[in-house]
């Protein structure tokens, strides 16, 4: 299958989403992942409870990864650039963060901690002020993302995480839900992070609604 039969089968999806909100991610997602989360969005207490959790020699390996990230993208900052093109005419080239992103990570039979830091700490060092992280609700553990993901979130300081992957959760970072239990998911100017043919193909399809970094094929 190439991307753009993926594009095909997932316009559905986010048809529905757009429709039906935050019953189609959790439809969707019962359907696909065979498993229906507790919530949507993720407990801050849960969060906390995964970093608490975490063996020592993960916790350090984490924090170590987290740091070094930090360095390079520091370095990777832009700052203005002002060309004076005639005496008392300049031109400035200013970059300026986008003010809310989407960040997936993936899950399934592999755990990507990585993933969280490679998303959340350039958008932490870019002046990035609203972070959302969705990941795929796991049957291994109540319908929640992989514990490790949470963790890695937690130590990041990231509290607005969702129990949603594939193409629905794109979707859902797309459009825009309101959660069931009151509060909403507000929509993202772009999703960044690598995922599957599908989420792949949901990025695709939902440039124009939403930027994105790229389409990322297999490792």
């Amino acid at each position: 299958m190439d991307v753009a039969d993926a594009t095909e089968r997932i316009r559905p999806i986010l048809e529905d989403v757009r429709l039906h909100g935050a019953e189609a991610v959790m439809r969707w997602t019962e359907q696909l992942d065979g498993v229906r989360p507790p919530s949507l969005r993720v407990p801050t207490d849960l969060l906390q409870a995964a970093a608490d959790a975490l063996p020592a020699d993960l916790r350090a390996a984490l924090e170590e990864s987290i740091a070094r990230a930090r360095k390079v993208h520091a370095d990777q900052r832009r700052v203005d650039m002002i060309t004076t093109v005639i005496p008392g005419g300049t031109v400035t080239e200013r970059w300026i963060p986008v003010e809310r992103v989407g960040l997936y990570v993936p899950g399934g039979r592999a755990v990507y901690p990585s993933s969280v830091i490679m998303n959340v700490v350039p958008a932490l060092v870019a002046g990035v002020d609203s972070l959302a992280v969705v990941s795929p609700a796991q049957r291994d553990h109540d319908g929640w993302p992989h514990p490790t993901i949470l963790a890695a979130c937690a130590l990041l300081g990231v509290d607005e995480v969702y129990a949603a992957g594939g193409a629905q959760a794109v979707a859902m970072l797309a459009y825009g839900v309101d959660l069931p239990d009151g509060g909403r998911c507000e929509p993202v100017q772009m999703v960044t992070g690598p995922g599957n043919i599908y989420v792949t193909a949901a990025k695709r399809a939902l440039q124009g609604v939403i930027g994105i970094d790229s389409e990322a094929g297999p490792t």
